[in-house]
């Protein structure tokens, strides 16, 4: 059975007013459904600051979303892909997009090196689920607003080694449905228990 977190209306009521406040710099609707699984489960993180930048030779380098630090002796940097999720079961782990682009991949790279040994790079893939009536095959789902949401985790290592090229034309790299299911974890096991799923 599906494991279901509801946000409370004060709590949702407060991050919106956060979001707002931040105008066009707002996190978007997946970092918010992130940011407020990261509070259920009680880690700590530090959002990134959009506008800091590693320095002059790095100008091109996006910043990651999240810096997870789950225990004292792991700190994960996370990069947060919303998506949404059109299909009626999560058995078999099919109809998840999980396209990034090279410079996701560049940057989550750099940054990793940049900051130095003890830190983990990540996706987390943030699916809004679309239909109405879902097997979640007893995955935790997060209610959040009106909408309901499933979290994967995919360490950086596992998808440069099994990803493959999507569009050289808009530069993006996708891992297949196999490759998904070999790769991507519920958050639980890899940001709480540091496991491989």
């Amino acid at each position: 059975m599906a494991r279901s977190v509801s946000v409370g209306r004060g709590a949702l009521g407060r991050h919106r007013s956060e979001c707002d406040s931040m105008r066009d710099n707002r996190p978007n609707r997946y970092e918010c459904a992130f940011e407020n699984w990261l509070r259920d489960h009680r880690i700590p993180y530090v959002r990134s600051d959009e506008h800091r930048r590693l320095g002059a030779s790095y100008r091109s380098v996006k910043n990651f979303d999240f810096l997870l630090l789950p225990a004292p002796d792991r700190k994960v940097i996370v990069e947060v892909k919303g998506r949404t999720f059109a299909g009626t079961t999560l058995v078999d782990l099919t109809g998840f997009d999980c396209w990034v682009t090279t410079d996701d991949l560049e940057s989550l790279q750099v940054w990793r090196q940049a900051l130095g040994a003890g830190y983990e790079a990540a996706f987390v893939f943030v699916y809004r689920v679309a239909q109405a009536d879902v097997d979640f095959d007893g995955h935790e789902v997060l209610t959040f607003g009106a909408d309901r949401y499933l979290f994967f985790g995919v360490r950086l290592e596992d998808y440069l080694q099994h990803c493959r090229r999507r569009s050289p034309k808009w530069r993006t790299a996708a891992l297949d449905a196999a490759g998904f299911r070999r790769c991507a974890v519920s958050p639980c096991a890899f940001v709480l228990e540091g496991g491989n799923g």
